[in-house]
């Protein structure tokens, strides 16, 4: 996993090939010149790491707890393994970052045996925080993102004749939404209806470090799974034209119903990722202030285009309204004048 500071990304590694004359300098400069292009920085400020010093206990922390959150020497447990249990961990301090990695080291297990643990944890880049509620365990109408390990598959097994081998989702499942406060999370369906995307996630009781890394970087959103014991990245989902405003928290929330598992966070480390950009894309980056998705209307978000032909039609039918009126009046005010000289000619 990632270093402690400044970490290059992309580094290349060859180890057991042999390279002699200018080849090896020439790969050697390719490789640090695309190194250059994409760094690292851990940011402490957004970070949660052993040993858990003063965490949501004084004025000088960086994170609050919520819930029924234990805190030990080795892990920040958001729920233990009993029924109705809630708890988050919400950092303190908004995020500003335009590109950011936010790697999660966690562990999820339990008593309960394949589909009979629950509910999940999520991961959290919101405007609110420390606020309870039923999307595990944190606010249904977020504004922001959440990613989602949704360990029991609710939806399936109220509606299995629903689904055709083909269309039925093994779980655990991570998933992501963005919202704009106006979307909420379907429970009951798993989150279907408002996803960008997902895969599946055996992460239950295993006996090897299992991590999660969210990546925002040029307004493309993309999770990757590192769960085998392997020590390699595996791609879960990737979306671009993802956009998240500036400003926003970080947190984590996970909680239990009939069913539970602990759910338990080792480690958030949060990363600003220092990409170069064309001067193209510095035109098109521009500073969001409602989250969106390229290609994907949220309800309740109004295209400034549309509300703008809409107020313009109303003007147009107004004065259309009026001079029709006034076109009416003046037609009247004639008529009558007419109908007098009329009178008088006969007389």
């Amino acid at each position: 996993m990632a270093a402690v500071g400044k970490r290059s990304v992309g580094a290349c590694g060859w180890s057991g090939v042999s390279w002699t004359g200018v080849i090896p300098l020439l790969a050697v400069w390719l490789c640090a010149a695309a190194a250059d292009q994409t760094e690292e920085y851990l940011k402490r400020e957004h970070s949660l790491s052993k040993p858990y010093q003063g965490l949501g206990s004084s004025p000088s922390s960086l994170w609050d707890l919520n819930g029924n959150v234990l805190v030990t020497p080795q892990y920040v447990r958001l729920t233990p393994d009993l029924q109705s249990k809630r708890g988050s961990v919400w950092n303190r301090m908004p995020c500003y970052l335009r590109d950011w990695e936010l790697q999660v080291h966690f562990k999820v297990h339990g008593q309960g045996k394949k589909n009979l643990n629950g509910d999940g944890f999520a991961l959290w880049f919101t405007k609110d925080r420390m606020q309870e509620g039923s999307v595990f365990g944190s606010k249904e109408q977020f504004v922001g993102l959440g990613v989602f390990v949704d360990t029991y598959p609710n939806e399936e097994k109220q509606h299995e004749k629903r689904y055709s081998a083909g269309n039925q989702r093994i779980f655990p499942y991570v998933s992501a939404m963005v919202s704009n406060g106006s979307l909420s999370y379907d429970h009951s369906r798993d989150g279907r209806p408002t996803e960008l995307g997902g895969c599946t996630a055996m992460v239950r009781n295993l006996n090897h470090d299992t991590f999660l890394v969210i990546r925002y970087v040029k307004r493309r959103l993309t999770v990757m799974l590192d769960i085998d014991g392997k020590q390699e990245w595996r791609d879960c989902l990737d979306v671009p034209g993802v956009r998240l405003p500036r400003g926003y928290y970080f947190g984590a929330s996970a909680a239990t119903g009939d069913l539970s598992d602990n759910h338990d966070i080792i480690s958030l480390k949060v990363y600003q990722i220092s990409v170069e950009r064309s001067p193209a894309e510095e035109k098109m980056d521009k500073e969001v202030f409602i989250p969106s998705v390229d290609n994907m209307k949220l309800p309740g978000l109004e295209d400034p285009a549309e509300s703008m032909s809409g107020f313009a039609l109303f003007l147009i039918i107004f004065f259309s309204l009026v001079c029709l009126v006034f076109a009416g009046v003046i037609l009247l005010i004639v008529y009558n004048k007419w109908q007098e000289r009329s009178r008088k000619h006969f007389y």
